[in-house]
């Protein structure tokens, strides 16, 4: 049986994201009962990812993010939103 990823898709791409004046909105109502000492790049600078210290020297670049499909391939997508997962981290310097 052959899908259409395409056809789950209501938007295109950075179109189904929501737009940063919602986001700003949402995260504005969090409660900030948590304190995450090694938190280096957290949510107030709206960057393209998280930094936390690990130690000393080590430090994890995480980033997270969702689009739908853009293409039909299974495969072509999965380098895509690799791609994209990756230019997220290398924004960060």
């Amino acid at each position: 049986m052959q899908y259409r990823l395409t056809e789950y898709s209501h938007g295109a791409g950075c179109g189904c994201k929501l737009s940063p004046g919602v986001l700003s909105e949402i995260l504005e109502n969090r409660q900030d009962d948590f304190v995450f000492p090694n938190l280096l790049v957290g949510n107030e600078t709206k960057d393209d990812a998280a930094v936390v210290a690990l130690d000393d020297k080590t430090a994890i670049v995480s980033t997270t993010d969702f689009f739908m499909p853009i293409v039909d391939d299974p495969f072509d997508f999965g380098a895509i939103a690799a791609t994209n997962a990756i230019s997220d981290i290398y924004a960060m310097g």
